[in-house]
């Protein structure tokens, strides 16, 4: 388990550096994402659905705001043309994410734990409780790409890695992209209101999940 922390916290630090560093040169913020927006407004729909896109993708190696880009996506396309490009988006990112963590993703774990028995303990302890990981995943920034990223490196079934992630991710898409298409900048406590109850409730699952993994140690031990 400490193991599959320490991998896990190694890519966050790697994702929330990109964080730290877009912030700070101030490259993309949240009021860029809304005028990028704004600018292709009375443009064709289609590239506001690129934007998207790219946005939700680029995730996987920049720190990007994807509830709010994901509102947003709601706002200007509305409902059904906003699922398709978010669900793209974010579907790019979390599969090439997979792919390449399974692919390169050893070459990390055997520098982070050279021990091919303690590796091989990795994956079957992911095999058991990742599932759970990717279904939550969505409760915080980074760990949507932490999660795929640890379900290609402990070469997680890519059927079981795909069924987890759509638990967790198309709900989250359905509920977040509805929102941003009843919402607007004079009513926006719809989206508001959304943040804070999904967030809570992933949240909330989080904390089960990490009691019942603290149960499950001390039965180990």
């Amino acid at each position: 388990m400490k193991l599959l922390l320490k991998i896990a916290l190694t890519l966050a630090i790697v994702f929330a550096s990109t964080f730290i560093v877009i912030k700070m040169s101030g490259l993309l913020t949240v009021d860029d994402i809304k005028q990028g927006f704004e600018n292709l407004r009375n443009g064709p729909m289609l590239m506001i659905g690129l934007l998207v896109v790219v946005l939700l993708f680029a995730d996987l190696f920049i720190a990007v705001p994807t509830m709010t880009v994901i509102m947003l996506s709601g706002y200007f396309l509305g409902f059904s043309t906003a699922m398709l490009f978010s669900f793209t988006g974010v579907a790019l990112a979390a599969l090439t994410g997979y792919l390449l963590s399974r692919r390169f993703g050893d070459m990390l774990l055997q520098k982070v734990e050279p021990n091919a028995k303690n590796r091989q303990q990795t994956y079957e302890l992911f095999q058991r409780h990742g599932m759970w990981v990717l279904i939550l995943s969505r409760a915080m920034p980074i760990l949507p790409e932490v999660s795929a990223c640890l379900a290609g490196t402990c070469k997680m079934r890519f059927a079981k890695f795909l069924f987890g992630w759509s638990i967790g991710t198309i709900p989250y898409l359905v509920i977040v992209t509805y929102v941003g298409s009843i919402s607007s900048v004079h009513k926006p406590m719809p989206a508001i209101m959304t943040a804070i109850v999904v967030t809570s409730i992933l949240w909330a699952g989080w904390l089960l999940l990490s009691r019942h993994a603290k149960k499950a140690r001390l039965k180990d031990n």
